[in-house]
């Protein structure tokens, strides 16, 4: 194991230090106050549609913290999420899962799992548990399938064995329809909402044939889907007025959705995607709506021209509650629970994949109010964090790399 510099706090770099009449009020006090963190040129002069929506003020942790490297034996990890006696179930991109103890032991390939296309950004993708896991040892995970027509995201059930070395009766329990050839733009990530239904993101799958599909109400691209155990449409999902959509959506008009949240606090849901060449958004969830791609967005094509009409907002659509220009590539993601660094009660933590560091977003009344960048000199691309029964959070690198991410002892 292998032990970072704790992070500490240097007087010169003081701004300004949010101060309470309580300790413990965390979402008034995230750390001190810097200049944004973000000093690179946007892609684009697009404006923000309010303040703070993007470059807010950088913050940084006051409490010492370290980051230890618990194992770096794991192959392309893509999900991670701690089993209740506080090991790490992780899902490898190749199609295998693995259990990690906190001590760095790996088990051997769990099997059993239908197979996945592993090509492009392809795979086993993002997994949980079932609420009642310790009783029935259900998993759920997202994952790219090979079918007539191409692949899509799919997502299946099954039950990891009591020898934990194979996954009993996986079941493939919803496909995000049409296929396409791609094997871009799966989405992937899935959670259980307050009421115990299963919230899924998919992508649009990134080519120009299937990227209008974001917008429409008879595709599962482009969607956050909510569906029941068995795959079928939630009770209370949204209706909409057009023939032929589909119950199970609850939101659309995304383009690549790699990172869910669930407020522990509120029940609302918070999606980290991709945009294209800057516009990566984090967007709070409301049941029905258009979160705009490929209509609106704050980034151009890779090509550097706009992206359709070039617009950043329009009627009917949601706008981000925050985004990013250039880009940090925002993956898995998890709101903070623990007490163990008061200052981050209540943030949201996100992996950054080209970003190469940890995204902390310090949020007051679904606003971000200040942003910090973890572990940047580490050189990761970090796949997914959650935390553990312990209040450390954990998070993974496309490396293979396992992070432990806690107070200094």
């Amino acid at each position: 194991m292998r032990n970072l510099k704790p992070i500490t706090i240097l007087s010169g770099l003081l701004l300004t230090i949010f101060s309470c009449s309580n300790d413990k009020d965390v979402e008034t006090n995230p750390g001190t106050v810097t200049n944004p963190v973000e000093g690179n040129a946007a892609n684009t002069t697009y404006k923000p549609a309010f303040a703070g929506q993007t470059r807010i003020n950088g913050v940084i942790t006051n409490t010492p913290y370290q980051a230890d490297v618990i194992t770096s034996a794991l192959t392309a990890p893509w999900g991670i999420k701690s089993l209740p006696d506080g090991r790490l179930l992780v899902t490898q991109k190749s199609g295998t899962f693995r259990i990690v103890t906190t001590a760095g032991v790996v088990s051997a390939p769990i099997t059993g799992a239908p197979a996945v296309n592993a090509a492009g950004q392809g795979g086993l993708l993002g997994l949980c548990l079932d609420p009642e896991f310790a009783s029935n040892r259900m998993i759920y995970w997202v994952f790219s399938e090979v079918v007539g027509g191409g692949n899509n995201t799919a997502v299946a059930k099954g039950k990891l064995s009591a020898d934990e070395k194979t996954i009993e009766g996986a079941t493939v329990i919803y496909r995000a329809n049409p296929a396409n050839a791609s094997t871009l733009h799966y989405g992937g990530r899935i959670l259980f909402d307050k009421l115990g239904n299963l919230v899924v993101s998919t992508g649009e799958r990134s080519v120009l044939e299937t990227r209008p599909l974001a917008q429409s109400l008879t595709s599962g691209l482009g969607k956050v889907v909510r569906i029941t155990k068995d795959g079928q449409p939630a009770t209370g999902n949204p209706s909409f007025s057009v023939t032929g959509a589909l119950p199970e959506l609850y939101t659309y008009g995304h383009r690549n959705p790699q990172g869910l949240a669930l407020n522990p606090n509120t029940g609302d849901i918070w999606l980290a995607e991709h945009g294209p060449r800057g516009g990566d958004e984090i967007n709070r969830l409301k049941a029905g709506s258009n979160y705009g791609w490929p209509t609106i967005t704050y980034g151009i094509e890779y090509s550097g021209e706009k992206v359709g009409a070039g617009i950043q907002q329009q009627d009917g659509m949601e706008q981000p509650v925050y985004y990013w220009d250039p880009v940090v590539s925002p993956s898995g993601m998890t709101f903070y629970t623990g007490n163990r660094v008061p200052e981050w009660q209540n943030n949201l933590f996100i992996g950054a994949l080209s970003g190469m560091h940890i995204v902390r977003l310090a949020i007051e009344n679904n606003k971000v109010v200040g942003e910090e960048r973890l572990l940047a000199s580490e050189n990761q691309r970090f796949r997914d964090v959650t935390q553990g029964p312990d209040g450390a959070l954990y998070a993974i690198t496309d490396g293979g790399k396992l992070y432990k991410i806690d107070k200094k002892s």
